[in-house]
């Protein structure tokens, strides 16, 4: 297919920064990346992933995790899931 239309989109630079590592390590470019997330909205005939507004305690909870408070660490999957069922 001939790539012919040209999008424009601001991003934050962090953003833009930290999504481009992550490309980079996948081997794409992010015009690939766009052209794929489109292409996945076509596919499914709209966002190609769940879009919700957190209930308060979800939004409490991200609000924590992302300062690093109330974060547990485990050392393995492993351990992890023999804490759970503890």
């Amino acid at each position: 297919m001939a790539k012919g239309a040209v999008i424009q989109v601001r991003v934050d630079k962090e953003t833009k920064s930290k999504a481009k590592s992550i490309l980079d390590a996948l081997g794409l470019q992010l015009s690939d990346a766009v052209c794929l997330y489109l292409r996945q909205i076509v596919i499914h005939r709209g966002i190609p992933f769940e879009l919700k507004i957190p209930n308060k305690l979800t939004a409490q909870t991200l609000a924590k995790s992302e300062q690093g408070l109330d974060v547990h660490e485990a050392r393995s999957v492993d351990e992890l899931f023999k804490e759970l069922d503890a």
